[in-house]
């Protein structure tokens, strides 16, 4: 790589980190880079998960106040999002690439309407709920399982997963938009690091590129999360479907 290269590669990590504790379209940023570099898709792909992982921790860290709570959600997530990772990292080494190109960019424009719609939907649901049974602080069946499949999505490719994940977040509980960017922040996290673990040992790296990628990262993770934990819920959630319409046009192209 030339010194421009490197630069714009260090650049792409330190970007994603602060989207991935943010709005959660990470990928869509330091992916082309890589792309752009010459490196083959696939290559590419595994390379962007191995350098985005230490965004998520360091994100997640900055999180850690809000993930402490709601702990029985938490706890839930760390493990469906981590056997989520593992489904779509297998996916992602056993499928044709690019299988699910048609039909990302249409479901990533949905979740964009329900985190949009959210306000009224979640108002709806109130009026649905039985006013006994509290706030939804905890995931319920569907929701866990709903969390599963953007893991395994988030294993897959992830362009997008982000704001899927806030979706099914504000859809299913009650919590409070700020832990639910915590939430996201580490789900994206497990997803790269479970599919990271995997990708080292039987896909072909750039290491060079991931590396410079995971120095950009792990600062951008932190400097995201503490953007994140101050922007209005009102902000979030425009910035949140602003970032996953563009994502969406983007793979639409």
């Amino acid at each position: 790589m030339t010194g421009g290269e490197i630069a714009g590669v260090l650049a792409a990590g330190f970007g994603a980190g602060i989207l991935t504790s943010t709005v959660g379209v990470a990928s869509l940023l330091s992916f082309p880079v890589l792309v752009a570099l010459g490196l083959p898709p696939v290559v590419a792909n595994v390379s962007n998960t191995i350098g985005m992982a230490p965004a998520g921790i360091s994100g997640s860290f900055g999180y850690r106040e809000e993930l402490r709570a709601h702990p029985g959600a938490t706890r839930v997530m760390l493990v469906v999002c981590a056997v989520g990772a593992v489904a779509g990292a297998a996916l992602l080494l056993s499928l044709p690439p690019g299988v699910f190109e048609a039909i990302v960019p249409w479901l990533i424009l949905l979740t964009c309407a329900l985190v949009g719609l959210q306000p009224w939907l979640a108002r709806w649901l109130r009026r649905h709920h039985s006013e006994d049974a509290g706030p939804r602080v905890h995931l319920g069946p569907v929701t866990t399982l709903m969390t599963g499949l953007v893991g395994v999505y988030g294993g897959y490719f992830g362009a997008g997963s982000g704001v899927m994940m806030v979706a099914v977040l504000v859809l299913g509980t009650d919590i409070e938009l700020r832990v639910i960017n915590g939430l996201k922040t580490m789900s994206l996290m497990v997803g790269n690091v479970i599919a990271g673990l995997i990708f080292a040992v039987v896909a072909d790296v750039d290491w060079w590129a991931a590396a410079l990628l995971a120095c950009g990262s792990v600062v951008g993770g932190y400097v995201g999360a503490r953007i994140g934990r101050r922007l209005p819920d009102l902000l979030f959630r425009v910035f949140v479907v602003l970032a996953g319409v563009t994502a969406a046009l983007l793979m639409l192209r």
